[in-house]
């Protein structure tokens, strides 16, 4: 007797993405596909035994920056090992294409210091075989991975290909250059762009110090962008913009959705300057009046701080810039360790001045004490103002560049402090909790294959299922239904990803098979996995038993099985005919 199905998920607790309670069912998959949801007597090629255990969608990011990895990399890490089955990269308006030969190392030092990932890895892992946009899909096409990718055309990139160094300049555009990039968008867009990002915020800096191309560009500059996605009646929005006149930046946010008609994502983030605002909650409530009224517009929230990690692995930690520490940087991490436990270098350096350095906006986070924490193992993002490391040093009456620097040296130099940069204003993350559900908000701000030195929140899936719908102390938890319906359905719609984060038939087959009791998030560590050796920031999760893209398996039980279903994603997917 033939089979049914190519594979079958049986018996267990389904939450199809929806935000319905879970019910239990069997799963059929055939051809990459969902074909039947319910109780199954068909037999499949493979079985997976799903009793007790929680069935999902998979996970939507629509926030990340692989953009380079994925030229050189089958396995998207840490995205792919907590869920994650489809990722939207290009965002923040900086990526690799399009590009003129002569302008490589421009866009590399840019991703660099705006997404910190280190200018060894990028000179040697990108393979530079395009030119124009739609030559970067193409190239990315014939790459497998462990997931599915789709992107942003970048603003950046855009505005030095028309413009050259004035673009990087920051120079108007005239109206020729203008009519060019317009044409670019279009270009991309029928090549398969999710539609175009774009940076107006001081905080994004080249690794020489610079703003980046697209932070003082014109609103015709924008609108001109706009324009492309408006007659090509395809395409979305992302921007990273700073709040300080938050009714004025708004304004602009829905000119630019009434130009294009098409919908708009905006990074949103709790915290008194550049892109985070004390507005928070009036930027949401403009949001979901503006989407009621036709304009389409959602906050990009993140459901925990943004925080900064320090550590002598890393590239910021609170002696960073001090002329002695310094001095040891570049010593093998063993050597610079014993060099830091003898008890003169520590006083050398603890009686040093530490200037942060200027180069980068993060640096002078490294000495916020109070709001810096020993982050731990497992991890906790959620603790109180009592943990600071400035709190504990007044209560052992030390300075806490003392306290900073003996936590540092424990667990063989390897321990890291976590500096909580926003969404953590009032000593808890009561403003993410509102944030996340508030109908003007959309979860993403995970910055997977970014900040590879000083960001680890590619693994925020994982925390929303333990800390938000089981193990918080602070507040309110989240029901696991709802959770889920952010992670899949709400992320894949906010950028037209009709065709997936739900599980029903003709739904494109990415499921997630977890036990909620053992899901655990370990430690952010470091690997030196990227070109060159270089060196980044992961996150591993247990309890996972399988994740599974395309009806194939890709990780079983935590570890990856080799199998690359991902593929490119061209644009926009419809929802399935029923």
């Amino acid at each position: 007797m033939a089979d049914e199905f190519d594979l079958v998920i049986s018996g267990g607790r389904l939450f199809d993405g929806s935000g319905s309670d879970p019910v239990e069912a069997d799963i059929g998959i055939s051809g990459g596909r969902i074909t039947a949801v319910g109780e199954l007597t068909g037999r499949g090629s493979q079985r997976i035994d799903a009793d007790g255990l929680c069935v999902t969608p998979g996970f939507v990011d629509i926030h990340t920056h692989y953009d380079g990895q994925v030229t050189w990399e089958n396995r998207l890490v840490p995205s792919s090992s907590h869920g994650v089955t489809t990722v939207v990269m290009g965002n923040c308006g900086v990526g690799f294409a399009p590009c003129r030969p002569d302008q490589h190392e421009m866009l590399i030092r840019l991703m660099e210091g705006v997404e910190d990932i280190p200018h060894p890895v990028l000179v040697d892992g990108l393979p530079w075989t395009w030119e124009t946009f739609p030559q970067y899909l193409d190239y990315l096409a014939s790459r497998h991975y462990d997931m599915d990718i789709c992107g942003y055309l970048p603003h950046a990139p855009v505005r030095v290909y028309v413009m050259g160094q004035r673009g990087a300049d920051r120079e108007p555009a005239t109206p020729e250059e203008l009519g060019r990039m317009t044409e670019i968008v279009r270009e991309a867009v029928r090549a398969g762009a999710m539609g175009f990002s774009t940076s107006r915020t001081f905080f994004h800096r080249s690794s020489d110090g610079r703003s980046t191309p697209s932070f003082e560009a014109g609103e015709g500059e924008l609108m001109a962008l706009a324009d492309a996605l408006r007659i090509e009646h395809s395409g979305a929005m992302q921007l990273i913009t700073d709040f300080d006149d938050a009714e004025a930046t708004f304004g602009l946010l829905r000119r630019l959705v009434t130009r294009a008609g098409r919908p708009l994502t905006v990074s949103l983030l709790e915290g008194t300057y550049g892109p985070m605002t004390l507005r928070w909650h009036d930027v949401l409530d403009w949001a979901s009046t503006a989407t009621a009224e036709g304009l389409p517009i959602r906050a990009q929230v993140l459901s925990r701080a943004i925080g900064v990690m320090l550590g002598h692995e890393l590239t910021l930690n609170t002696f960073y810039t001090c002329p002695t520490y310094m001095t040891l940087s570049r010593l093998p991490f063993e050597e610079k360790i014993r060099e830091l436990r003898r008890p003169e270098v520590r006083a050398r350096i603890l009686a040093e001045s530490a200037d942060p350095d200027p180069a980068i906006v993060l640096g002078r986070l490294a000495r916020e004490f109070d709001h810096m924490f020993l982050l731990g193992d497992p991890p906790d993002y959620e603790q109180p103002v009592e943990q600071s490391i400035a709190s504990r040093a007044g209560r052992l009456g030390v300075g806490p560049e003392e306290l900073v620097y003996d936590l540092m040296l424990e667990n063989e130099g390897h321990n890291n402090l976590y500096v909580t940069l926003c969404n953590y204003e009032y000593g808890s993350l009561e403003s993410s909790r509102v944030m996340m559900q508030h109908p003007g908000a959309v979860l993403g701000l995970g910055d997977g294959g970014a900040h590879c030195g000083t960001i680890c929140d590619g693994s925020y899936p994982t925390f929303m299922l333990t800390h938000w719908v089981r193990d918080r102390r602070q507040g309110p938890r989240l029901p696991l239904p709802q959770v889920v319906k952010w992670l899949s359905r709400d992320t894949a719609r906010a950028v037209g990803l009709l065709d997936r984060g739900i599980i029903a038939p003709g739904y494109k087959a990415d499921i997630n098979i977890f036990d909620p009791a053992r899901l655990r998030l370990h430690a952010p560590e470091v690997a030196h996995d990227l070109p060159t050796g270089g060196r980044r920031l992961v996150q591993r999760a247990d309890g996972y038993t399988a994740t599974i893209v395309s009806g194939v398996v890709v990780y079983r039980d935590g570890r990856a099985t080799g199998a690359l279903p991902g593929r490119l994603v061209r644009g926009s997917q419809p929802a399935p005919l029923h």
